[in-house]
């Protein structure tokens, strides 16, 4: 059987028990090496065969997953959770054409352990109950109907990948877009690594006060950083639902 496994967003205890015990007993791992903390593999059984596929094709990574018998547990370590910017599903559909069945296994995304370490709630009653997941254009394309200005007149949480390098650009469309220049916004680099580092600013600050951070980072953007909030209704005493009625 084939695994696609989320790796979770780096620290090394923050994959999935299934994950987890699925390294333990894999005979082969492709790994996503630019990505996926190496000390994961540490799961791995003392015969497992290890392959980077940083500089891997789609067909050179299905040749290998195809490689050992259907019996075997070959597992294909994508970071953070799969299913978000994890080029997955070409994965699946050509081992659907070749007859090979596979499970996927979900992980702890970037952008969940981003929200943890600044301590964060991306859906705050009365500043936002949306949350876009998105990228700056760049070498890959987005659809025009999905370019950054268009996104930001929802005024809604963001958790954008694959953007920081271009900060300064991004920050200014999503001015443009209707964020106003105060707008909270932060870097989190490496969530949950030993070395992550936490930027805090404005959309107007923020180029600046991470300029240094390149790449492996996600940039948040919202009112959800900042103080001002509506209690929850799910525990307001004067508010009824199914579990509990509202106090007289």
């Amino acid at each position: 059987m084939i695994y696609f496994i989320g790796a979770g967003p780096g620290a090394v205890d923050l994959i999935t028990v299934r994950g987890m015990e699925l390294l333990k007993r894999a005979n082969l791992v492709i790994y996503a090496g630019s990505l996926v903390n190496p000390e994961l593999l540490s799961y791995c059984g003392e015969n497992c065969e290890k392959l980077n596929s940083a500089s891997m094709t789609l067909e050179e990574v299905i040749k290998a997953m195809t490689s050992y018998p259907k019996e075997s547990a070959v597992v294909r370590l994508h970071t953070g959770d799969p299913s978000i910017y994890g080029a997955i599903r070409e994965q699946m559909d050509e081992l659907d054409r070749l007859g090979y069945n596979y499970e996927v296994v979900p992980g702890v995304s970037s952008m969940n352990a981003a929200a943890a370490v600044l301590k964060a709630e991306y859906t705050l009653p009365g500043v936002s109950q949306t949350l876009i997941v998105s990228r700056m254009a760049g070498k890959t394309p987005v659809p025009e109907k999905e370019n950054i200005r268009s996104l930001a007149s929802h005024g809604a949480s963001m958790a954008l990948f694959l953007s920081v390098s271009m900060l300064k650009k991004l920050c200014e469309e999503l001015i443009e877009g209707g964020y106003a220049p105060d707008t909270p916004a932060a870097v989190v680099y490496k969530a949950s690594w030993p070395d992550q580092e936490i930027v805090r600013g404005t959309l107007a600050t923020l180029p600046e006060k991470a300029a240094h951070i390149g790449r492996t980072a996600l940039v948040l953007v919202g009112g959800f950083m900042g103080s001002e909030y509506e209690r929850s209704k799910l525990y307001d005493p004067a508010f009824s639902h199914m579990f509990r009625e509202a106090s007289k």
